[in-house]
């Protein structure tokens, strides 16, 4: 059942779905009051990152705690949210291809 909604970057509507929601806090509990700030992610996010199985990572700077990824598919009208979580490792996450970036 989708709980949440937000646009992505290219237009696609992104579903949150409760089972999704609750595998986020349970693995993340950091992110458990923050959905907000998840869908804000994907909506208006920092840069977009190539995932290694065509999903897209939206990354979100945080103040001085590393960033927000939320990693997410899109499909030819739809997309939903794999996971969300939030790191500090700047050298795994931009070992990846970035796709978009807010300052091109």
């Amino acid at each position: 059942m989708d709980i949440a909604s937000t646009i992505s970057r290219n237009g696609i509507v992104i579903r949150l779905t409760e089972e999704r929601w609750k595998h986020i806090c349970m693995m993340h509990p950091s992110l458990a009051n923050k959905q907000s700030k998840v869908l804000n992610c994907i909506k208006n996010p920092d840069y977009i990152l190539k995932g290694g199985a065509r999903e897209l990572l939206a990354v979100s700077a945080l103040p001085k705690r590393g960033y927000i990824v939320v990693v997410y598919k899109e499909l030819f009208s739809d997309g939903f949210i794999i996971t969300a979580f939030e790191t500090t490792d700047k050298l795994w996450l931009f070992k990846k291809e970035i796709v978009w970036n807010k300052l091109s």
